[in-house]
């Protein structure tokens, strides 16, 4: 356990040493959409860290990464549709500066390989829905939350229960 634990701590400061040298670097470039963009992020990491007590792991910095990326695009989209697409653009590079710094996601492939092993190994006895929290149980004791997108997970264990059932 503590091998485990020791090993995501130090992708946590892993990670949040790359976005405190990407302040750095920002700062001395002169960059200052980039420098403000990752303090924000930090800023939203130390909260996290203050709430948990200790410092969080690197799953939940990603986890903070990827929703400040969501919310960049998603605040693209309204400025789009309000006809400010100078804003627009302003989130979209701030989304694209925050991607840089995020992991790459699980393959869909991949994700397949391991709901296919998790599904084996799964009674399929019961209602549909235990089953299916069964499934997502054990998948994510598999694979880490932050590295797949959750929305393509939930799809393709639906779809494969619906398979295996019918």
């Amino acid at each position: 356990m503590s091998r485990t634990l020791s090993a995501t701590s130090g992708i946590a400061i892993d990670i949040r040493q790359q976005l405190l040298s990407g302040v750095k670097t920002a700062m001395k470039t002169k960059d200052p959409i980039t420098s403000t963009t990752l303090r924000s992020i930090l800023s939203e990491v130390y909260a996290a860290d203050k709430s948990a007590g200790s410092p969080v792991s690197s799953s939940a910095i990603t986890a903070i990464l990827r929703r400040a990326t969501l919310r960049r695009h998603d605040s693209a989209i309204q400025f789009v549709n309000a006809s400010r697409p100078d804003l627009a653009q302003k989130e979209h590079r701030e989304a694209d500066i925050l991607a840089a710094y995020l992991p790459p996601l699980m393959s869909e492939t991949e994700i397949d390989r391991v709901l296919n092993e998790v599904i084996t190994e799964t009674t399929l006895d019961g209602d549909s829905r235990k089953i299916l929290g069964q499934v997502y149980k054990t998948f994510y004791s598999k694979v880490e939350k932050s590295t797949v997108d959750t929305n393509i997970v939930k799809r393709k264990a639906e779809a494969l229960l619906m398979n295996v059932s019918n």
